[in-house]
């Protein structure tokens, strides 16, 4: 299924070629079953300040830099963005609602893709919006020996969250690679934003509950219905078409 969708990708670039040598994951949704209690917690974080705030906000606004999430509602409920002594408040509080939710587990099937990906000696990389340390130290618990620091883009490291492009553009300048050799996994209609913004083939799988089209609307190349679990499944397919497809 996945030959049509690269040589689409290669003409409409205008790319020389499609040569795989990286996947860039986001982490919440992707490789964490995390967006049910993050959206939980920014809910409850919204109500504490009479901001209204649905869960599926929560997931429209996925992969954003905290600080972002917090101005949008800011200015839609008091017409002003919050200062960054308010940003850091409320996002110390959403971090503590976050924390009694109970423990985070792994996407299913996500431990057994990464090892496959590391077994056919591609780069691995996580682009993800979140600054929440316990969930990026925790990959080391649930993923040991794949992801390493100098492979990582986090919040804290970009002036400019998704759906701006500068967190795969950061991630590609640091893997030294050019755009036509990485594949981006992603979950979030403004994760998706950002990857095709940033010039990569992505593929969206769908872990919550969007609409999928959202995703395709978005640009994503190839949308996953089944989640990690499709994508695990599929993926000797998309490497094998990814080595087939060279122009």
């Amino acid at each position: 299924m996945f030959f049509s969708e690269i040589k689409n990708f290669i003409q409409e670039k205008n790319y020389p070629e499609f040569q795989l040598k990286a996947v860039f994951f986001d982490m919440d949704g992707v490789l964490l079953d995390s967006m049910e209690n993050h959206a939980k917690a920014w809910v409850r974080t919204m109500n504490d300040l009479s901001i209204p705030f649905t869960i599926e906000e929560a997931y429209m606004n996925e992969g954003r830099v905290g600080h972002d999430t917090i101005n949008s509602a800011y200015m839609r409920a008091f017409g002003r963005v919050a200062t960054v002594e308010e940003q850091e408040s409320i996002y110390e509080i959403k971090t503590q609602h976050l924390e009694t939710l109970g423990p985070i587990l792994a996407m299913p099937r996500s431990t057994e893709l990464l090892n496959k990906i590391k077994q056919q000696e591609l780069a691995i990389y996580l682009v993800t919006g979140s600054g929440q340390p316990t969930l990026i130290n925790s990959l080391d618990d649930y993923f040991p020996d794949i992801f390493v620091k100098d492979r990582m883009v986090t919040a804290f490291d970009v002036k400019r969250g998704k759906p701006s492009p500068e967190p795969y553009l950061k991630a590609l300048n640091k893997s030294g690679l050019k755009p036509w050799e990485v594949v981006v996994i992603e979950n979030a209609p403004l994760g998706v934003e950002s990857s095709v913004a940033a010039g990569l083939f992505t593929i969206a799988v769908n872990t919550g509950p969007l609409d999928p089209e959202v995703l395709s609307a978005n640009g994503a190349n190839v949308v996953l219905i089944r989640g990690m679990q499709e994508l695990f499944e599929k993926w000797d397919d998309f490497y094998a078409c990814s080595v087939l497809v060279t122009h």
